[in-house]
């Protein structure tokens, strides 16, 4: 897998200080009441398990599974619901939790759906944002690091199911996922 990877966009180390910022502000933001963490699968598991370790706030989590992508490096732009969520979120705080913010169109699906079943409050938390490939009209309230316009994978990020098991985020190269 190594080979494959071009370079190393955001390290271990780095990955940690800004989990750990994330969740100073979220225990900030919501200081004594309780949170409902609703992951995107698969890729955010890997950001919000860290993530839950650090806030200090009575927490529930659940799951979503939903996909725009494939097997592809680009979204297709249709969102697909493929795991719906076990909790009702009606008057709950919630917060999505998410790897990366891309084209923001799937995110931008969820956002709106969950909306509709009535949460108390719906918050939006991801570890990369990549403002420059947005298409929907979505934005975070808790960003961990905003990077370029580059394909990356690690630290839960993968391309057609690989590199998730990277303690890193790096930039793939573009002949593993061009031809």
């Amino acid at each position: 897998m190594e080979k494959d990877i071009d370079s190393v966009l955001i390290t271990e180390e780095e990955i940690a200080k800004e989990v750990e910022k994330v969740a100073e502000q979220i225990n900030t933001d919501f200081h004594g009441k309780e949170l409902l963490l609703v992951v995107i699968l698969k890729g955010s598991i890997v950001f919000a398990v860290d993530l839950m370790r650090r806030i200090k706030l009575p927490s529930m989590i659940d799951f979503i599974r939903v996909s725009s992508y494939g097997n592809s490096a680009v979204s297709s732009g249709d969102v697909c619901i493929k795991s719906d969520l076990s909790i009702d979120i009606k008057g709950k705080n919630v917060i999505i939790v998410e790897d990366i913010i891309d084209s923001g169109n799937t995110l931008y699906a969820l956002k709106n759906l969950l909306l509709k079943r009535e949460p108390k409050d719906l918050k939006i938390c991801t570890l990369l944002d990549k403002p420059q490939r947005r298409e929907a009209n979505i934005k975070a309230d808790y960003i961990g690091i905003q990077i370029p316009d580059e394909f990356v994978v690690g630290y839960g990020l993968d391309y057609a199911e690989h590199f998730r098991g990277l303690p890193y985020i790096g930039v793939l190269s573009r002949k593993v996922y061009m031809n």
